[in-house]
């Protein structure tokens, strides 16, 4: 596995909040598009196929709802059944699109990433936290660091990368403890940090100093330093992170050569977003 490949088919359960069974009392709400809809995201970041079980397991749905869901995307056209396995086809793209498209931050964001990774010579990404994970929007790839390319929508567990701590650290202490009592802490190296109380005071130190630092957490050989996003009233909207490889830039050049140019970058975006 290269450095800072995600975990090997890395796809993590989907919220317990987010099941869609949940608002089935609201007259109004309609549970059979929330299914179909809990489906297609229970495909999630697995880079094979998956059978209508693990479909199933993943969005904790009866295998028979599951099933019926896929018939009907493959009749839309948004998958495709290869035996007895499933796959979405290009056309979900679309329903992503229609988001890129509809947000500048992706637009805005995109070429001040492009030059602070020609400027630092690493590359550098913008994620926001999407439930439990942290969720790509744009990056800016100059040495290739993972094993399958992360691209716009990929998603990472928020605990032990740098930018899911940089948007953990904002969060308050009711949302915080949220989080903790929802997510699963399991170790995918031996630096992942798994104790809740560790966590909470990288956290706290993260808030402190304004960015979040992390060494080898998810995967062996990379280290990265992410700064918050904020927009033009105050909220954090997102994170700015550099991707480094551990054996070649130590943890003292991430806060002391890239943290500069990355907190630049950042304030640039942040001055675009409130243009």
């Amino acid at each position: 596995m290269l450095p800072n490949s995600p975990p090997p088919g890395y796809a993590a359960p989907l919220a317990a909040e987010d099941h869609p069974d949940l608002l089935r009392g609201d007259p109004d709400y309609m549970l059979t598009l929330a299914r179909g809809l809990h489906v297609i995201r229970a495909f999630g970041t697995r880079l094979h196929p998956q059978t209508a079980a693990e479909l199933s397991r993943r969005a904790c749905l009866p295998r028979a709802v599951v099933q019926r869901c896929l018939h009907t995307l493959i009749l839309l056209g948004i998958a495709e059944k290869q035996g007895r396995l499933y796959v979405l086809t290009p056309r979900i793209l679309g329903l992503g699109y229609a988001y890129f498209s509809s947000t500048p931050l992706v637009s805005l964001a995109q070429p001040v990433l492009e030059e602070l990774s020609a400027t630092i010579n690493e590359t550098c990404a913008l994620a926001i936290m999407e439930g439990h994970e942290m969720l790509y929007l744009a990056r800016s790839e100059v040495h290739r660091l993972l094993a399958t390319s992360m691209g716009l929508g990929s998603r990472l567990p928020a605990y032990c990368t740098s930018i899911g701590r940089a948007l953990l650290a904002q969060l308050s202490e009711p949302a915080l403890a949220r989080y903790f009592a929802a997510v699963d802490l399991r170790r995918h190296t031996e630096f992942t940090l798994v104790d809740e109380t560790q966590l909470r005071a990288e956290l706290a130190r993260s808030a402190e100093q304004g960015y979040a630092m992390v060494d080898q957490e998810l995967v062996l050989n990379v280290r990265a330093i992410s700064v918050p996003l904020r927009s033009a009233s105050g909220q954090v909207c997102g994170a700015v992170n550099v991707s480094v490889l551990a054996d070649r830039v130590p943890m003292r050049r991430l806060s002391e050569d890239f943290l500069p140019p990355l907190r630049q970058a950042v304030e640039r975006i942040r001055e675009f977003l409130a243009a």
